[in-house]
């Protein structure tokens, strides 16, 4: 399957795992790289020297390309950014801000940029500053979010820039991928799939919790501040809900999430921990492998279009 993506990331298809805080480590993005898609460390606001071990972790078990997902609001991520450029990786996927700054280094050194964006505003802005795809991520996807849904925010993006666009939210399986290219896109980003496989080092609490879900059972938290992230409803998230209903300040709000995302995958805590699911969860009903998550999803995609993409 080739498309403008799988040639401009040197892929054999057009699937992206998407920068999971906490999840998307070594183990997960060589596999998703090993089957053929786009595996990714995601740093989040881990320390550089982290982000460099991990790096030199996926090479190990992968010699295929793989990238590094930063969320550029965090305070590591001018460090980040150097580490990028010194270890020679080859993607980078941004989140959480504006990568213009790094955009002459990254490019100096052949790095391709690709920022994920909520909005046709935000992929004309990233396309002008260099970047050389987006992410179009609907509102369907788990932890942060934007407003606007994946079926309408695709092909507006794909009418207002001339790079490739990458759809995101959503999407589990080649049906939704299938979906995504008739809107116009070129390939694929898929996370809460990825998170449930059976490379993935989160606890089996969390997984079980995507598993086990069903069409209603996300919610969105942090409307009130201005950062909304979706989750699976649990314990904390009624308390949280409840807490934004009442107008409680962010102090309060802030402090009953503090460390839940890694409560949640790292401990197990499916109670008081940040399940960050996308509501496609409810279609996720097993623990399958990278390998088998994205084999599945191009050959459905492709008999559903009746024609390989390449075609």
């Amino acid at each position: 399957m080739k498309t403008e993506i799988t040639e401009l990331l040197g892929i054999e298809y057009p699937v992206i795992q998407g920068g999971m805080a906490w999840v998307a480590e070594c183990h997960l993005a060589a596999a998703v790289s090993n089957a053929g898609g786009l595996g990714l460390i995601a740093a989040a606001a881990a320390p550089a020297e982290w982000v460099r071990e991990q790096i030199r972790k996926t090479r190990e078990l992968t010699d295929k390309p793989f990238g590094v997902n930063i969320m550029l609001m965090s305070p590591e991520a001018d460090e980040v950014a150097k580490v990028i450029v010194e270890e020679g990786v080859k993607v980078v996927t941004t989140g959480a801000g504006n990568p213009e700054k790094y955009m002459a280094a990254w490019k100096e050194t052949g790095v391709k940029v690709i920022p994920v964006i909520a909005s046709v505003a935000l992929a004309r802005r990233m396309e002008r500053c260099g970047a050389d795809a987006v992410v179009a991520e609907g509102t369907e996807a788990g932890g942060h979010i934007g407003e606007i849904t994946t079926m309408a925010l695709v092909p507006q993006v794909v009418d207002a820039v001339k790079i490739p666009v990458i759809a995101a939210g959503g999407i589990a399986d080649g049906r939704g991928m299938a979906a995504a290219f008739m809107l116009g896109a070129k390939g694929i980003q898929m996370g809460t799939v990825f998170a449930a496989s059976k490379e993935s080092v989160i606890h089996e609490n969390y997984k079980n919790s995507i598993l086990k879900a069903k069409d209603i059972d996300s919610r969105v938290t942090g409307r009130s501040t201005g950062h909304p992230i979706r989750v699976l409803r649990n314990d904390m998230v009624r308390k949280y809900l409840e807490l934004e209903q009442n107008g409680a300040d962010f102090e309060e709000m802030e402090k009953l999430t503090l460390g839940s995302l890694r409560r949640a995958v790292q401990e197990g805590d499916a109670k008081n921990g940040s399940l960050m699911a996308g509501q496609i969860a409810g279609l996720v009903k097993e623990e399958r492998s990278c390998s088998d998550i994205i084999t599945d999803t191009v050959k459905k995609a492709e008999q559903l279009m009746g024609v390989s993409v390449n075609e």
